[in-house]
């Protein structure tokens, strides 16, 4: 018997897990071969503390110090970009992430490839930080077994039942039973509500494609920062000497090991090249993720009121990563009855609560 049974390894139930494992046993399962299978280990990470919702810039700034305190970040800088056709994209973007204005100048010698005969705005942020990903999932579960809790690999749960002391969760080869189950299984958070038996909140899947170029025109990209195109129509990221290219769609899937559509990133490209001076001229790899999203596009976390040893916690969409260590302590102080780091008023918009 486990304190916390964690169905998904991805951020959301790593950091969930390192959390809890403090207050008791955690046990995690994932159904893929490796954790971080989905779209946590397809994230172009960056940490950008006012990206996203009030309450997820909550978390974000609740999240900043274990970030640099684990040495989790590196210098990237995010600078939005946008046309004439675009002035009033940009200038949301601009208010909503307090960017500040730069010339096109300015920013082309940042970035010499940026078009200044096509783009007029220009705004930019020097607090922004790369994310090292694959060292905050294993810092979580480094966290989970330093504290006596187990790690379950290719363990997919095949069917879920209430019992009078919490629940029991079969996979193929195993049954686990727990006083509390934690449901941070990504896009296929509904289906696993509804095989326990608890009413699906209406998470929606949606992809986003990536695409991996060569270094335009040769040059390094290491000091260049992440762009944005205004409205978030498509971005780019330097990324080990090469750019991450993106349509930044999304587009309503099936929960499923995503793939990039090509004539998706054709258009994203052709987003992207109309504000550049280089064209796209190879494709490295190509990659697609499914970002989640509640119905409010907030994420969901804490006990479901129809069951309180039913714990969400989802629909991290693109801000999972970001925003996973005060995420993950959120769900812990919750279930301690522990007074949380973010206001109250950031708490009643993350909690299940609002959808029942």
């Amino acid at each position: 018997m486990t304190d916390f049974l964690i169905i998904g390894g991805g951020v959301g139930g790593t950091s969930a897990g390192a959390a809890l494992s403090k207050l008791g046993h955690v046990t995690l399962i994932e159904a893929e071969t490796s954790l971080a299978y989905h779209a946590s280990g397809r994230s172009a990470a960056l940490f950008e503390q006012n990206y996203g919702k009030p309450s997820t810039i909550a978390l974000n700034a609740a999240s900043r110090d274990y970030h640099f305190d684990n040495d989790l970040v590196s210098p990237r800088g995010l600078m939005n970009v946008g046309t004439a056709q675009s002035k009033d994209a940009f200038a949301a973007d601009q208010d909503t992430m307090h960017l500040r204005s730069i010339s096109p100048s300015e920013a082309q010698a940042m970035v010499p490839i940026l078009n200044t005969d096509v783009i007029t705005d220009v705004a930019w942020d020097e607090h922004a930080w790369d994310l090292d990903t694959d060292r905050m999932i294993q810092g979580y579960v480094k966290t989970i077994r330093a504290n006596g809790g187990t790690v379950h690999t290719n363990a997919a749960a095949t069917a879920i039942h209430r019992t009078t002391t919490g629940w029991t969760v079969t996979t193929e080869d195993q049954q686990f039973d727990a006083t509390i189950l934690i449901n941070a299984a990504g896009p296929w958070a509904d289906p696993i509500a509804e095989l326990a038996g608890i009413a699906p909140l209406g998470f929606t899947p949606l992809r986003r494609s990536m695409g991996r170029i060569p270094a335009p025109g040769g040059h390094d990209l290491s000091a260049w920062p992440m762009i944005f195109g205004a409205g978030e129509t498509w971005y780019c990221k330097p990324d080990a000497g090469a750019l991450i290219v993106s349509p930044a769609e999304e587009q309503l899937m099936e929960p499923h090991d995503a793939f990039a559509d090509d004539m998706t990133l054709a258009e994203g490209f052709a987003r992207y090249e109309a504000h550049v001076t280089e064209p796209v001229t190879r494709l490295l790899a190509s990659w697609a993720g499914l970002r989640t999203f509640s119905p409010d596009r907030t994420l969901v976390l804490g006990p479901d009121p129809t069951d309180p040893s039913f714990v969400w916690c989802a629909g991290q969409g693109g801000y999972g990563m970001q925003s996973s260590p005060a995420a993950g302590q959120l769900i812990a102080d919750l279930l301690n009855a522990k007074t949380p780091a973010i206001d109250a008023g950031a708490v009643a918009a993350l909690k299940p609560d609002r959808f029942r």
